[in-house]
C-alpha cells in the first residue's frame, strides 16, 4: 500500500501536478491540489526493490509506465478505475525491472558471453539520432537531467540488447512444433476452423450517369461481359471499365463472407463458381458484374489450409509458457526484496 501511494504521488508530479491530476480524474485543478497533497511519498530513500545488486527507484518505475499513462487514461472508466489500473501497472512494471535484473544476470554467467562494443556505439548511435534528432548536445543535457553519466547510460544501452538477446534465444528455442502435435490440437479444436461460405470476389461497378437508363447500363455491362466470355481476364477488364475505388487493383475485393454482403449481392455472388462471372445486376446508383475468383465452402477447414496457423499458435503459446518457468527459475535463483 505504501509502495502505490508513493508510486501515486510520483505519477501525478510526473504528469505535471495539480493540473495534470485535474486532466486525468475529471476533476477541477482545486480537488486535485487536496488529493495530490494527501499522497505524500512513503518512503524516504525512494526505494522500491533491490535484484541482486540493483537497487530499483520510484524513479524507475516512473520512467518505465510514463510512455503508457496517456493510454491507460483514454481506457479507463473513471478516476476509480484509472487508479485500480494504475496500481496494476506499477505492480508489473516493478516485476518486469526485476526480470531484467534477473535476466542480465543469466547472461553474465557464461563469461563467453559478450555484446560487441560496436552493437552497443550503434545502438547509442541511433538512439541520439532518434530521440535527440542527431543533436549530442541535448542528449548530453538529458543525462544531465537524469544525474546519469555516459558510462552509466551505455551500460544501460549494453543491458537493453542483452534483455532482447536473451528473450529472442529463450523465443527461439520453442520454435520447431512436431506435426503429430499440430495433427493433435486439430482434433481437438476443430469448432475454431469453422468457416463461413466465402468468395474471393472481383467486381466491376458501372455507376449510374445523370438520366442513364437501366437499358443503357445493361447494354454497356453485356458488352463486357461478351468480352470476357471470349476470354479475356476479368482483371484486365475491371480494370479498363470499373468505375469504383478497387478498379487499380482489377476490381479485387478479396476474401467475402456471406455475412458480408448486401443481399443483392450475396444471393448472386455465393451461387457463383469458381472462375464464373454474373449477369448484370442493377441498383439505382448502378450495374455490378461479380466475379468468383476462388470459393470456400462453409464447414471445418481442412488441416492442410490451418497447419501454419496452428503452428504459430502453438510456438506463441509454448513461448509464453517456457518464458514463465525459466523466469520463475531466475526468481528463486536469484536475490530480490520488496520493499
Amino acid at each position: 500500500m505504501m509502495l502505490r501511494r508513493c508510486l501515486l504521488s510520483m505519477t501525478f508530479a510526473a504528469l505535471g501536478g495539480a493540473t495534470a491530476l485535474a486532466q486525468f480524474s475529471g476533476a477541477p485543478s482545486g480537488g486535485a491540489v487536496n488529493r495530490s497533497s494527501d499522497l505524500n511519498l512513503r518512503f524516504a530513500n525512494g526505494i522500491v526493490a533491490v535484484a541482486e545488486d540493483k537497487i530499483i527507484t520510484v524513479a524507475d518505475v516512473m520512467q518505465y509506465i510514463g510512455p503508457l499513462l496517456p493510454q491507460l487514461r483514454n481506457e479507463a472508466r473513471g478516476e476509480k478505475d484509472f487508479q485500480e489500473r494504475l496500481e496494476q501497472l506499477q505492480d508489473s512494471a516493478i516485476q518486469d525491472l526485476i526480470d531484467r535484473v534477473l535476466i542480465v544476470k543469466e547472461f553474465r554467467k557464461d563469461e563467453k558471453r559478450q555484446i560487441p562494443i560496436s552493437y552497443i556505439d550503434n545502438a547509442l548511435s541511433d538512439e541520439i539520432s532518434e530521440r535527440f534528432e542527431g543533436d549530442r548536445s541535448k542528449f548530453l543535457a538529458y543525462l544531465r537531467t537524469k544525474g546519469q553519466t555516459i558510462r552509466e547510460y551505455r551500460r544501460e544501452v549494453e543491458e537493453n540488447i542483452i534483455f532482447q538477446y536473451m528473450q529472442g534465444q529463450q523465443r527461439k528455442s520453442q520454435s520447431v512444433i512436431s506435426p503429430v502435435r499440430i495433427e493433435t490440437f486439430y482434433n481437438e479444436n476443430k469448432d475454431r476452423f469453422f468457416q463461413e461460405d466465402s468468395v474471393h470476389l472481383r467486381l466491376i461497378q458501372l455507376t449510374r450517369n445523370d438520366g442513364e437508363t437501366d437499358e443503357v447500363l445493361t447494354q454497356q455491362a453485356n458488352l463486357i461481359l461478351a468480352r470476357f466470355k471470349t476470354g479475356e481476364s476479368f482483371e484486365t477488364l475491371a480494370k479498363e471499365y470499373s468505375r469504383d475505388m478497387r478498379r487499380a487493383r482489377g476490381g479485387d475485393w478479396g476474401w467475402q463472407k456471406r455475412s458480408d454482403f448486401r443481399k443483392e449481392f450475396s444471393e448472386v455472388a455465393f451461387d457463383l463458381k469458381k472462375g464464373e462471372a454474373s449477369a448484370p445486376i442493377l441498383l439505382p446508383e448502378g450495374a455490378f458484374l461479380l466475379y468468383s475468383e476462388d470459393r470456400k465452402y462453409s464447414g471445418i477447414q481442412p488441416i492442410d489450409e490451418v497447419r501454419d496457423q496452428i503452428e504459430r499458435m502453438l510456438v506463441q503459446q509454448m513461448g509464453r509458457t517456457s518464458q514463465e518457468r525459466w523466469l520463475e527459475r531466475l526468481r528463486r535463483n536469484g536475490y530480490v526484496k520488496h520493499y
